[in-house]
């Protein structure tokens, strides 16, 4: 039996390992701080509706935790095991921030999840919403610790290579790249707009079956709230990320868009709607595009300088046709992610959002279930357009990818894969039975007020 090569082993195993977990790490963000602000209106108003909602969600945000720390857990070991080479080169700078994530974040999450969960009776109101608020900090400390680490991987600074080792002189500017603040936003309100697609989706499957609508009409409204704010900063930050990206890495640029020859001065590169790209003769097979779009997207002016693929060396280059597509993928999910925000306005305005009207909304209430798979399509179009096309570097213009691999055999590597492949398989299993008997379940009168704070606390928020 014939294996590919190491370095293609080892980043596939990599690849599934990452793609999987960060379905289960986005809801940890963005229902946790749903799980806040449901707690904080029910601390204020004392309407019991809302503690049932924080009960309710709850249950899904503990089996996204669980699904979450199981698959990210072997994540951490595949740099010592696949990406020896890489650890070495880079363990001074990655692997402290690495251990930042680990003591700062997961273990603020981890030290106040138990309070969240148990503490119901125990604690007064004031402190339980403080334990959920860490839970949420936590989380989203954990995904700015590790988009800190990627944007370093993205564009290293604050350092230079000696020895064949990293060494950090300015750890401010290690930390605070150029691509940073655009990584984190937008892959933070990504997280949101997941979550809030999730939360309104699931909504709104209940509110097809006519079940408790009055209570899932709530969470559909207050998703759709959320959606009306994070979607447009969403497109804001992805054009800010997209010509922040023809700056630093011009090659990936070209390679999201296709784009082989520079546009000459005074003259505009085109957008590709469609396109099919052949590497080995370093153009497209067949186009269809829009003249100068392309100088107004990366370069905000009409005629703007787009280095095409031919100004790198061919060795230089990353893959063409995934990212190409993987970045249409996204970029189509997202406008229609904003589409059905703008239906969802339309329609509460014309008052369809009522307990009455609702069920009647059938084409807008399966626009949002299936926005929760338009969420998870852009989610990993986009990572496959930041990761491959940073190829063939795993430090860009630093380290290469084939550098840092481990050395050895494709075939251990192969059966590490199978391995993964077959633990993370019985886990989605675990987790779709979990999901779907809480789904069929739905909000019970007991999670009402059974475990409300105890009652020496209720008459005051503290």
């Amino acid at each position: 039996m014939s294996f590919p090569d190491p370095v293609l082993m080892a980043r596939w195993q990599f690849a599934f390992t990452v793609m999987f977990h960060i379905l289960w790490a986005v809801l940890i963000v963005g229902l946790s701080l749903f799980l806040v602000v449901m707690e904080a209106i029910w601390i204020r108003t004392g309407n019991p509706v809302y503690l049932r909602h924080v009960k309710f969600w709850t249950r899904f945000f503990l089996i996204c935790t669980a699904a979450g720390v199981a698959s990210g857990f072997p994540m951490s070991f595949q740099f010592g095991m696949n990406w020896s080479r890489f650890s070495e080169a880079g363990g001074d700078f990655f692997g402290h921030i690495l251990g930042y994530e680990g003591a700062m974040a997961f273990m603020l999450e981890a030290s106040f999840l138990g309070i969240m969960i148990f503490g119901w009776k125990r604690v007064s109101r004031g402190m339980h919403l403080f334990a959920t608020t860490m839970v949420a900090l936590g989380a989203s400390l954990s995904a700015f610790w590790i988009l800190v680490a990627n944007s370093w991987m993205q564009h290293p600074g604050g350092g230079h290579f000696a020895d064949g080792r990293f060494v950090v002189t300015d750890y401010f500017k290690a930390l605070f790249t150029p691509d940073m603040f655009w990584s984190v936003t937008h892959m933070w309100m990504a997280c949101l707009e997941i979550s809030f697609f999730t939360i309104g989706g699931l909504s709104a499957w209940y509110l097809l079956k006519g079940r408790q609508v009055d209570f899932f009409l709530r969470s559909f409204k207050i998703s759709a709230i959320a959606i009306v704010i994070v979607a447009p900063l969403q497109i804001w930050l992805g054009d800010g990320s997209g010509i922040t990206t023809s700056h630093l890495q011009p090659e990936k640029f070209a390679a999201m868009e296709s784009h082989w020859e520079t546009n000459p001065p005074g003259q505009g590169a085109p957008w590709h709607i469609v396109a099919w790209p052949d590497a080995e003769t370093a153009k497209n097979r067949w186009e269809v595009n829009i003249p100068n779009l392309l100088s107004l997207l990366g370069g905000h002016a009409l005629t703007a300088e787009i280095k095409g693929l031919r100004a790198f060396p061919k060795e230089d280059r990353p893959p063409v046709v995934l990212p190409f597509y993987a970045f249409r993928v996204m970029v189509l999910a997202g406008m229609l992610m904003a589409g059905i925000m703008v239906w969802t306005l339309w329609t509460w305005r014309g008052g369809g959002l009522t307990p009455d009207r609702i069920t009647k909304q059938k084409g807008l209430l399966y626009a949002w279930i299936s926005g929760i798979v338009l969420g998870y399509l852009a989610l990993q179009a986009g990572w496959i357009v930041r990761e491959v096309g940073r190829q063939p570097w795993i430090i860009y213009r630093m380290l290469r990818t084939a550098h840092a691999v481990s050395p050895i055999p494709a075939p251990f590597v192969g059966v590490s894969l199978v391995v993964y492949l077959a633990a993370y398989g019985l886990l989605v299993v675990c987790v779709i039975k979990a999901m779907r008997r809480l789904i069929r379940r739905g909000p019970t009168e007991y999670e009402t007020l059974a475990q409300a704070p105890h009652a020496t606390h209720q008459g005051s928020p503290s």
